[in-house]
């Protein structure tokens, strides 16, 4: 919940201007729901995608306060947040939930940033793989091979997103590959190859290289570091 509209607007310009497309990445913004309009103008003609932040799981209908993926795809938006950690520890939001979110995202045309992680009372209690195991299963219920290859997994460490502490790059990769293996069993090893399994906690420019250079990490998910354009070309140029 940061900027706004003309601060958005602001920083798009600055991120975007000279921005040259590259083969090997893709980027994506999620400013708040109320920028996304005013963003989609300026992002038009260029290589950096809309993301929102959060979905419904209904196209329409008395939720107020709700925003659906019809919606969402209207103002140009491309991805779309799925089971953030703030949204499961502030707002309760449960695997189920999550699911319907990222089903309802898939039949809109959108792709899904599905998020896991585990806290740190979670991680202390050797609990890691097993909530992974649980909200990639319950979260991932009846999404098709054809929709996970449109469809993101985030790896956000709960201990690790705005704390200034960061799983070292072998933590990342030892999780990222037990969610690579996890997708195999799920789907075949072919395919789970293909989907993009992404770190996000407190990635910045000087730890992004250093998590990238791993097998299974495919990019980030960037928080802070991402609200100053100067930091966030950073990143993405690691």
């Amino acid at each position: 919940m940061h900027k706004t509209v003309a601060q958005a607007v602001e920083f798009a310009r600055e991120l975007s201007g000279g921005f040259t497309a590259r083969a090997d990445r893709d980027v994506a913004i999620a400013p708040p729901f109320t920028a996304l309009h005013a963003l989609s103008s300026i992002l038009k003609n260029s290589a950096i995608a809309l993301c929102a932040q959060n979905v419904h799981w209904e196209e329409q209908g008395a939720f107020t306060g709700e925003v659906s993926a019809p919606m969402l795809l209207d103002t140009g938006c491309r991805f779309v947040l799925v089971g953030h950690s703030e949204r499961r520890a502030l707002f309760g939001e449960s695997n189920d939930e999550v699911n319907r979110k990222a089903r309802a995202a898939l039949r809109a045309g959108l792709s899904p940033v599905l998020c896991v992680g585990e806290t740190l009372d979670e991680r202390e209690a050797d609990q890691t793989l097993s909530v992974l195991r649980r909200q990639l299963k319950e979260g991932l219920n009846n999404i098709s091979a054809d929709d996970i290859r449109r469809s993101i997994v985030a790896y956000e460490p709960v201990w690790a997103i705005g704390t200034g502490k960061t799983a070292t790059p072998e933590q990342a990769e030892e999780v990222h590959d037990f969610i690579r293996q996890f997708l195999e069993r799920i789907y075949r090893k072919e395919l789970a190859a293909e989907i993009r399994v992404i770190y996000g906690g407190s990635v910045n420019p000087d730890n992004a290289g250093s998590l990238m250079a791993q097998k299974d990490i495919d990019g980030v998910l960037v928080g802070g570091a991402s609200l100053d354009a100067g930091s966030f070309r950073k990143i993405i140029d690691y």
